[in-house]
């Protein structure tokens, strides 16, 4: 996988329970990544977009394709956040014979996960 292609930083974050300071259980969004590691490398392809009506408002969502290196603590209930845009996670397609990427097939605009 050429290194040009993954142009975009993102960050992959997972649903979770965590405890704060005073022992109340808060739900909430965090990273997957270590915190020194870096964003990362991938590519965003918004494949297609549709609106349609919902509770008494009209809604935008698109479709993405997002390539990145492949790993193996990625799965649909997560999602990927870039430059403040959520996608959510919808497939996660590995690369089944070199393990070199992985494609998440996600969606965006209709939620913020």
């Amino acid at each position: 996988m050429r290194a040009g292609v993954l142009r975009h930083r993102v960050d992959i974050e997972e649903f979770g329970v965590t405890l704060d300071s005073e022992g109340a259980q808060v739900e909430g969004w965090d990273s997957i990544l270590d915190s020194d590691e870096p964003l990362l490398p991938a590519e965003i392809v918004a494949l297609s977009g549709r609106e349609f009506v919902a509770a008494q408002a009209v809604q935008a969502g698109v479709t993405t394709r997002i390539t990145i290196r492949w790993r193996s603590d990625v799965k649909p209930s997560m999602r990927v956040v870039h430059d403040g845009d959520i996608y959510n996670i919808k497939a996660v397609l590995p690369d089944p014979k070199l393990r070199v990427h992985m494609t998440l097939m996600c969606e965006t605009g209709v939620n913020d996960g």
